[in-house]
C-alpha cells in the first residue's frame, strides 16, 4: 500500500486485524474480514452489471451494516457512492438522483416507493439493488433483492490498482438551498476529515501504514448517533477503520437506545452533533428508573451544530471525569479546529473556542487573514487539503473556492474571529445570521441562551421581517413540559447571557422543534413558521435599552 486511497487503507486494516469486530448496527456484527469478504462480493456483483471507475452508486437507506458494505464495495471498484438523505420527498430526491449522475442505487425496501415513483425520469439508472428490512414494504419491480446480489458476487480481493486521485463525493443539504456534492480527492480527504492530521499536534501522517500500526496498541469502541448520510458518522466509521477500532450504529436517534448501547457494547466515545442530541441524552439519564452501567464511556464529541455551556455542564454532573471535545468545520473544509473540555471550562464568549487545524486562517472582508486579538469579525477558509469543488455545479464552485495571493482555499461562508492566542471563536453561517439595524446576530448565540432557560427544550432563531431594522430576532421554542414560557420570560433570561441587541423580539411556540435526521437546525422550516403563525411579539422594541 502506497497510496492514501481509502480502500486501499480499509484493506490494509482487515490484513491486520481480521478478527476484530469492526461493526455493530441493529443487531448484526462484521468483523473486519467479514465486513471485506462482503464488500467484495457486492463489487464483484456491481462491475458485472456495468459500474466502473467514476461511476455514482446511490445508499439510500438507515444506518445499517448492508450501508456500510455497499460503501466499501463501491470504492473497491474506484466508483464513488452518493449519500442520500432518507427524509428527502420525491422533488428532492429527483434532483439528487439527476444532479448526482447516477448509474445504480441501493435503497433499503421502506423506500421502495419513492424509487419506483422517480425510476421513470431517470433514465441513466439501470440497477437497483433493495436491502430487506422489517417494513413490510415490497421491492419494486426488477429491483434485485441485496442478499442475492451478495451471493452472485466473488468473495475475492482481486480489484484493478487503485490512486489517492480517486473521488469521494459528500452531499451536503446545508442549511439553505437544493443539496449539493463536494467533491473530494481521496487524499485531501483523508487528511482533512480521516485523521491523516494528528488533531493533538497538527502533525501529517507521511505514510499510509502509518495508520495501522497506530491501532496495535488495542481497540476503542466508538458510537456515532447521526446518520451515515452525515459526513461525521461516515467519517467515524472509515477514519476509524483505518486504526483498527470498532463502531456501533443507531439505525435512529432514541437518547435511551444510546445508552443501552453504551452500556451493552461497552463504548469509549459518542458523537453527537450539539445540544439537539446532548440534552435529550442527559434527561434521559435524569428520568426516574434510569440506571445505566456507562463506566466505559470515556469521551463525548460533538460537530456540526452548537454544544452549548448548560448541556456541557450536565454531561460533567453525570460524568465528572469525561472528556469533551468540541469540533468545528463543514463538509467543504474538513475539520478546522477542535477544544477540549473539562469539568468547570466550558464557557464560551459566542460559539467554541477551538485550536486551528491544518491551513486554516480567517480572512477579513479584503480576503486579508484577520489580526489575532483584533477583535475583527471574518470567514473562515482552508487552503491544502480542500476539495476539487461542487459537482455540476460551476457557479457555486466559483463563489466557495477562491484564489488569494497565488493560493486555492475553500470559504464556505463561516463567520468567525481569531482570538489573541491565535484560537478561533465561530461565530455561525452567514447564509443564517440575522441583520437587525445593521448589526450581524448569530442565531447559534442566541439559541444557546435561549435553550439555558430552564422551561425551555430545544429552540432555533432565525430573522423575522421587521419594518423598521430590517430583520428581528425571532425564537422558535419547544417547551419542556406543560409550562410555556412567555416572550417577557425569555427576553430577561437572556438578558444575563447575550447583548440586549440580541435578545428574542418575537417568540413562537410548537410542539417539536424541526431538525435534520443529523440534528443541525432546518432553519427553512423556521422561517416559514415565523413568517406564518407568530405568536408574541416585541416588534418595536427598545433599541436604545437593547444595545445597552
Amino acid at each position: 500500500m502506497s497510496t492514501f486511497n481509502l480502500a486501499d487503507m480499509f484493506e490494509a486494516s482487515v490484513d491486520a486485524y481480521g478478527d476484530r469486530e469492526y461493526l455493530v448496527a441493529a443487531g448484526k456484527r462484521r468483523t473486519y474480514a467479514q465486513m471485506e469478504e462482503r464488500a467484495n462480493r457486492l463489487a464483484h456483483y456491481l462491475a458485472a452489471h456495468g459500474v466502473g471507475p467514476g461511476d455514482h452508486v446511490g445508499i439510500y437507506a438507515l444506518n445499517s451494516v448492508e450501508w456500510v458494505e455497499t460503501a466499501w464495495a463501491v470504492f473497491k471498484l474506484r466508483a464513488i457512492w452518493i449519500n442520500i438523505n432518507y427524509r428527502y420527498v420525491e422533488e428532492e430526491l429527483r434532483y439528487l438522483f439527476k444532479n448526482a449522475d447516477l448509474v445504480a442505487l441501493v435503497h433499503q425496501a421502506e423506500y421502495s416507493p419513492h424509487v419506483t415513483a422517480l425510476l421513470p425520469d431517470l433514465p441513466d439508472l439501470k440497477l437497483v439493488i433493495g436491502i430487506d428490512d422489517d417494513s413490510g414494504v415490497p421491492l419494486g419491480e426488477g429491483t434485485v433483492p441485496y442478499e442475492d446480489a451478495m451471493a452472485q458476487g466473488s468473495p475475492e480481493r482481486d480489484f484493478a490498482p487503485r490512486s489517492g486521485d480517486d473521488y469521494y463525493i459528500l452531499y451536503t443539504g446545508g442549511t439553505t438551498g437544493m443539496p449539493k456534492g463536494v467533491v473530494w480527492r481521496h487524499e485531501d480527504v483523508f487528511y482533512a476529515l480521516g485523521g491523516g492530521v494528528d488533531p493533538t499536534t497538527n502533525t501529517r501522517v507521511q505514510a499510509a501504514e502509518e495508520m495501522v500500526e497506530k491501532g496495535r496498541g488495542g481497540q476503542l469502541t466508538l458510537l456515532p448517533i447521526a446518520p451515515l448520510m452525515h459526513g461525521a458518522t461516515q467519517w467515524c466509521i472509515m477514519g476509524q477503520s483505518f486504526v483498527g477500532n470498532r463502531t456501533v450504529l443507531v439505525p435512529k436517534f432514541d437518547p435511551h437506545d444510546v445508552w443501552r448501547l453504551v452500556e451493552s457494547e461497552k463504548a469509549n466515545s459518542v458523537m453527537i452533533t450539539g445540544d439537539a442530541m446532548g440534552k435529550p441524552l442527559i434527561e434521559a439519564l435524569d428520568e426516574p428508573g434510569a440506571d445505566y452501567d456507562l463506566s466505559s464511556l470515556l469521551a463525548v464529541t460533538s460537530s456540526a451544530a452548537l454544544f452549548s455551556a448548560p448541556v456541557k455542564d450536565e454531561f460533567f454532573r453525570h460524568f465528572p471525569n469525561l472528556v469533551i471535545v468540541d469540533a468545528i468545520g463543514s463538509s467543504e473544509s474538513g475539520n478546522n479546529g477542535m477544544a477540549t473540555m473539562t469539568k468547570g471550562e466550558t464557557a464560551m464568549k459566542s460559539g467554541p473556542t477551538v485550536r486551528v487545524l491544518g491551513d486554516t486562517v480567517v480572512f477579513d472582508d479584503d480576503l486579508k487573514p484577520v489580526v489575532p486579538g483584533s477583535g475583527v469579525i471574518g470567514k473562515i477558509a482552508r487552503s491544502g487539503d480542500i476539495p476539487v469543488g461542487y459537482y455540476n455545479d460551476p457557479v457555486k464552485t466559483a463563489e466557495v473556492f477562491i484564489t488569494v495571493d497565488g493560493t486555492r482555499f475553500t470559504m464556505p461562508g463561516d463567520f468567525a474571529t481569531i482570538e489573541e492566542n491565535g484560537t478561533i471563536t465561530l461565530l455561525g453561517r452567514g447564509s443564517v445570521s440575522i441583520n437587525s439595524g445593521g448589526e450581524k446576530i448569530f442565531p447559534e448565540e442566541v439559541e444557546s441562551a435561549v435553550r439555558s432557560h430552564p422551561d425551555v427544550l430545544d429552540a432555533i432563531v432565525v430573522g423575522a421581517p421587521d419594518e423598521r431594522w430590517g430583520q428581528r430576532v425571532a425564537a422558535i421554542v419547544q417547551p419542556r413540559g406543560e409550562r410555556v414560557p412567555t416572550l417577557d420570560e425569555i427576553q430577561v433570561h437572556c438578558r444575563g447571557h447575550i447583548a440586549g441587541y440580541k435578545v428574542p423580539r418575537q417568540l413562537h411556540v410548537v410542539e417539536t422543534i424541526e431538525r435534520s435526521p443529523s440534528g443541525k437546525p432546518d432553519y427553512r422550516w423556521a422561517a416559514d413558521v415565523v413568517i406564518e403563525a407568530p405568536e408574541e411579539s416585541d416588534a418595536g422594541g427598545d433599541r436604545t435599552a437593547a444595545g445597552s
